[in-house]
């Protein structure tokens, strides 16, 4: 049985599962193609040896990817050349937003995509996987890979856009068990991509058009930003008051029609602070009259303000316990965005530790499962980041620190503070072994 070819473009949290999947798919053969730079060429050798390179807790990801290399289904390489033998190839590229425009940098996507087109042949489908702002698939992927290859989408090649629905922690399971959208170029491109995720997608593939996939990933994304900020400004409101928002929330969610999400110290990971704005971007360069999106940009300041709002809590606690912030030590614990995952792509631990710092602080920061973060010192060795600490900023609700055995924890501190922004730590407890005590949402 002649064997089908994929390549996945980009070794990332998305590209990594998505080709470990496809490649256990009997009579697949995918070709993963990473770039070789300082900061993450390292993973083709990680993976080539049959491990995975997330060091976060991803149930089956390590078993599947030892699994599809022994059978010699799957491999890694820098060589892009190797796209001339491939029938499907899949691009899951990052696409961050400008910090001080928000509007969206497409140099991995406009590069990947002129590398593709280069070694484009005949009849090839290609699938954006990508988060990108609406009408990008169609104006600016297209129009390279046609200028490079010299043919035609949807004639010669084919083009589809379907976006991935995954989050740290769940990779395999986002993928598999999530209903799929895929939007085509024309029927045929629709077809063949819906074919393609039949393979390892259970749950119900959605078909549409390119426009209306793209926009529906970054409304998804919207609508939940929309609701964390509610959170969070409830959570501000609360505190305020001297109410419990926690509390607050679970008796709004007794209603089974009431959802409420979840308040806490930022907004982080690729999607979120980031598809707001592809949204709005996608919206004023490709819409058909001039309209400012008021309301989903004011759930992103919300969201965004949120570390700071952290900042301004240690520094209060600092006073009351008389110690300069110029003085003070803060353990900082969490930096990756999510709980028990090592993904620290703009996570609020970024802004709350620049923001302390620029005050004076001095810094050390704790994770289990980040190797690498060059924004601050970096230990995880949770007795060190906490000796001699001042305070205890909880970003990251990592299982570790709901296992913390407070009075070891008060005897390690120079001044005994805990600032909960995850609601980690039982007040009642840090109250009771002489903490003060100040949370996110959580009044007097």
């Amino acid at each position: 049985m002649k064997k089908q070819k994929i390549a996945v473009l980009g070794m990332g949290y998305v590209g990594i599962p998505a080709a470990a999947l496809l490649a256990d798919v009997p009579g697949f053969d995918v070709t993963g193609i990473q770039r070789r730079s300082q900061r993450s060429g390292w993973k083709i050798e990680v993976l080539n040896c049959g491990r995975s390179p997330i060091e976060g807790d991803e149930p089956g990801l390590d078993d599947l990817i030892a699994r599809v290399v022994k059978k010699g289904s799957f491999r890694v390489t820098d060589d892009f050349s190797v796209i001339r033998d491939m029938g499907t190839i899949l691009i899951d590229v990052q696409t961050p937003t400008d910090s001080a425009d928000h509007a969206p940098s497409y140099l991995s996507l406009k590069e990947v995509s002129r590398r593709v087109g280069e070694y484009l042949t005949k009849g090839t489908l290609v699938i954006i996987e990508s988060t990108v702002a609406p009408g990008t698939t169609q104006n600016v992927v297209q129009p390279i890979l046609e200028r490079k290859s010299g043919m035609k989408a949807g004639k010669d090649f084919y083009l589809a856009y379907s976006y991935e629905r995954v989050m740290p922690g769940r990779l395999i399971e986002y993928i598999q068990n999530l209903p799929r959208i895929v939007g085509g170029i024309n029927k045929k491109s629709e077809e063949l991509a819906v074919e393609l995720y039949k393979k390892i997608v259970r749950e119900k593939i959605y078909s549409t058009n390119i426009l209306t996939a793209e926009t529906s990933k970054t409304m998804e994304n919207a609508y939940r930003d929309v609701n964390i900020a509610f959170a969070n400004e409830m959570a501000m409101i609360s505190e305020n008051l001297g109410v419990d928002v926690f509390e607050i929330r679970d008796l709004i969610n007794s209603r089974s029609e009431r959802h409420m999400h979840l308040p806490g110290s930022g907004v982080g990971g690729h999607c979120l602070p980031k598809d707001t704005w592809l949204l709005r971007y996608g919206l004023q360069r490709y819409g058909e009259r001039p309209m400012e999106t008021e309301f989903i940009s004011l759930a992103r300041r919300i969201n965004d303000y949120m570390p700071k709002y952290m900042a301004e809590m240690v520094e209060t606690a600092l006073r009351r316990k008389k110690v300069r912030m110029r003085e003070a030590k803060i353990a900082v614990l969490g930096v990756a965005y999510l709980e028990d995952s090592d993904d620290t792509r703009n996570t609020p631990a970024y802004s709350l530790i620049r923001d302390l710092e620029s005050k004076g602080a001095e810094i050390i920061a704790h994770d289990p499962h980040v190797r690498d973060f060059p924004e601050a010192d970096l230990t995880r060795d949770i007795d060190a980041a906490l000796s001699g600490a001042d305070c205890m900023a909880v970003v990251t609700k990592h299982r570790e620190y709901f296992r913390l055995k407070l009075p070891k924890v008060k005897k390690l501190m120079r001044t005994p503070i805990i600032v909960d922004g995850r609601n980690v730590i039982d007040r009642k407890k840090a109250e009771r072994v002489g903490f003060l005590y100040k949370g996110i949402g959580k009044g007097n």
